[in-house]
């Protein structure tokens, strides 16, 4: 078996992009099946509280803050693909620790706490590696196009992950899909050995310029200090943490108050691949219509009132309309993620882009954290559905400041000062 993909749709790419889009796929598969699993787990075998079960989802993301910046100077010093594969191994090996764990019956709530804070911190360095890694394989004339190739492929995993996972859960057990994400990073990383990036591209340890410090202010000045930086990642991080103020307490109120097992909420969380998959579609098109501004802000105004139809979500019709909802939010999340990461690796220099990438997840994937640790407190000392609302009356603001910026009216990012390599 080969570890790429001659479909059409990559025949044309480079042949390291094929792998790394290869690689993208088999870990993609792995986190959809863990991203149900881990907290099913934590509240069908462990008896997890709401209040753990918003801990555990705070722990999964609470790397990028702890970790996130200093991580994007390293990442502009050492070799890419160096990078990806050692944090797909550890992935590996952590995720396989949970079966095993359990299978001797040693499983604890603690040893979640670890594993998913562990596994963020490898992910921290996998995910800024990997967008740092992709304008030296395509050029920063096919990024739209290859971002839009990446996140179409990953909402169509999400689409069978999530459903397949829930059902993969409620007939073999939370444990045994876990040992598939385990897998799935193991192949990832054989992928990954794979890539050979152009010679020019291979040496590593270009180190920028000044100590530690100023690198790791000059990333986070690029992004903050730029106008249109600055509004994308105030709406993206405001995006992630009202959508997860949902999703975090969704487990529990399947689960616990609604009384629907693991392969109901996996198929309500796939209708999110699904709409994450009609928004990498529609990006290019949507953005080439109306311009890339336009793209980037009018969808959220479109879609502000779905967050109230997740917050009412309930057994019958409800569950359906809920789900639609759940859709249309993530149609919106789906063309923001191709048209903004194209748009900030393309006005990004290559020197820095390891530092904007890490800026850009310690902001985004912070406000995860924040909203998943919020969502605990709520579930705790008010009610799971009280987070669904609070996310949902949050998620209506979130296309605000793309609205008053400079970004309101772009048409092509090609208007905005080109990358200086």
């Amino acid at each position: 078996m080969t570890m790429t993909d001659d479909s059409p749709a990559t025949r044309s790419w480079p042949r390291p992009f094929r792998y790394l889009y290869a690689a993208s796929l088999a870990e993609n598969l792995g986190y959809q099946v863990g991203y149900l699993a881990v907290p099913v787990l934590a509240v069908s075998a462990l008896a997890a509280s709401p209040g753990q079960v918003g801990l555990l989802a705070m722990l999964a993301t609470a790397a990028f803050l702890l970790v996130g910046l200093p991580a994007g100077v390293w990442i502009d010093r050492w070799p890419h693909r160096a990078v990806l594969i050692t944090a797909d191994l550890v992935r590996a090996a952590l995720y396989a620790s949970i079966p095993l764990a359990w299978w001797a019956g040693l499983l604890t709530i603690g040893q979640l706490y670890a594993v998913v804070l562990l596994t963020g911190v490898a992910t921290v360095f996998g995910d800024v590696a990997a967008q740092s890694f992709l304008p030296e394989l395509v050029g920063r004339d096919r990024l739209v196009a290859a971002n839009s190739l990446l996140m179409t492929s990953n909402a169509t995993i999400q689409i069978g992950g999530r459903g397949g996972g829930g059902l993969l859960v409620q007939w073999l057990g939370a444990p045994v899909a876990l040992a598939v994400n385990g897998l799935t990073h193991l192949l990832s990383a054989l992928a990954l050995t794979r890539v050979r990036p152009p010679a020019a591209l291979r040496a590593a340890g270009r180190a920028p310029a000044g100590g530690f410090g100023r690198q790791l202010g000059e990333g986070v000045r690029h992004v903050l200090g730029s106008p249109a930086l600055r509004p994308l990642a105030v709406s993206l991080a405001g995006i992630n943490l009202t959508v997860n103020l949902m999703t975090t307490m969704l487990p529990v109120v399947f689960l616990r108050d609604l009384g629907l097992g693991a392969g109901p909420l996996g198929l309500f969380l796939g209708a999110g691949g699904v709409g994450a998959l009609l928004g990498a579609v529609t990006a290019r098109p949507l953005a080439a219509r109306i311009g890339h501004g336009r793209a980037l802000w009018l969808p959220g105004l479109l879609v502000a009132p779905a967050g109230v139809l997740v917050a009412l979500v309930d057994t019958g019709a409800w569950l359906w309309l809920a789900a639609s909802g759940w859709l249309a939010l993530a149609w919106r999340t789906g063309i923001g993620n191709v048209i903004g990461v194209s748009l900030r690796q393309r006005v990004t220099p290559d020197h820095l882009l390891g530092r904007m990438n890490a800026t850009f997840r310690f902001l985004l994937t912070g406000a995860i954290a924040v909203g998943a640790g919020l969502a605990g407190l709520l579930g705790q000392y008010a009610d799971a559905r009280t987070s669904l609302w609070v996310g949902a009356v949050g998620a209506a603001a979130t296309w605000v400041p793309l609205f008053r910026s400079p970004l309101r009216t772009l048409t092509d990012p090609a208007a905005l000062p080109a990358a200086d390599r």
